[in-house]
């Protein structure tokens, strides 16, 4: 099997991107449908597992309080971190 194969898995409710985790890149798979859809997921499976209500609500509190601040440090490291840039330039050149 070659490396190229691997990541180009057909999966019909995930697509396979990259994403930053800790520093590096890895392999992950966007949810296409399900109540996941259009969010990145280490494996398919998680597209349609059930959301766990509790961590929802306090996200929900959290993002209240501080969303703005939230959002200024997600924009800032996907502009500097360069696992984000690679990921984003990786992503752009799958289409």
């Amino acid at each position: 099997m070659l490396l190229n194969e691997s990541y180009n898995t057909i999966v019909s409710e995930a697509k396979v991107i990259f994403r930053a985790r800790a520093g590096k890149v890895t392999r992950a798979f966007r949810c296409t449908v399900g109540p996941r859809k259009g969010r990145p997921v280490a494996h398919p499976s998680q597209c349609a597992a059930p959301m766990n209500l509790k961590k929802r609500f306090v996200l929900r509190r959290t993002r209240a309080a501080k969303g703005a601040r939230m959002m200024k440090k997600a924009q800032r490291t996907k502009r500097l971190n360069p696992a984000s840039r690679i990921a984003a330039r990786l992503n752009k050149a799958r289409g």
